[in-house]
């Protein structure tokens, strides 16, 4: 079987979001550091289905425990295709975050998830909010516990994080966000 290949835009357009709108737009204010650093490790995995796509999430979890946080810091695990169905995504989510436990890296490791149409429960899917957790395509995201302790610990008011993000994105509304530019080139 030849191997699957990966859209050569999946890459691209995620450092793309990460840098208008995770950065840009201070969502996620411990992602800068590690930006500038060079410390974030973007794959993209050609797999369509739950396997394989678990078996590449394998392979780059135990690459980013493999290095220092100082060279990899985290890792973000694009998968353009076959993971379209947002449900289907977070099974596989629930599947990467056993691998982390079967593969004794609890509290090593967290897994985080980004996807395109992610909609917050009890929240209308066209609702802007749900865009601090959109990405142009499904990405599972691993991160040191040890650097997000850190990080955490040097943020003074973590916990008010995803209510300033609700409230920037209100602000910015739907075109504003259209405006950043940080959807799937495709």
């Amino acid at each position: 079987m030849p191997p699957v290949s990966t859209p050569p835009n999946a890459i691209a357009d995620t450092r793309r979001w990460l840098e208008r709108a995770v950065v840009g737009l201070n969502l996620c204010p411990f992602a800068k550091a590690v930006l500038v650093k060079q410390q974030v490790h973007i794959a993209a995995t050609g797999a369509r289905d739950a396997n394989a796509i678990l078996a590449a999430f394998g392979e780059e979890l135990q690459a980013l425990v493999a290095l220092p946080a100082s060279e990899r810091d985290t890792t973000l695990l694009v998968v353009p295709e076959g993971m379209d169905d947002f449900l289907t995504f977070l099974d596989v989510v629930a599947r990467a975050e056993r691998l982390v436990r079967k593969r004794g890296l609890e509290g090593v490791v967290q897994v985080a998830h980004f996807h395109p149409r992610f909609v917050f429960a009890d929240s209308d899917e066209d609702d802007v909010t749900n865009f601090t957790n959109r990405s142009p395509w499904p990405t599972l995201h691993l991160l040191r516990e040890e650097s997000l302790d850190r990080a955490v610990a040097a943020f003074p008011d973590a916990a008010d994080i995803y209510e300033a993000n609700m409230a920037r994105l209100q602000a910015l509304g739907r075109e504003g966000w259209d405006a950043l530019d940080v959807g799937p080139s495709r």
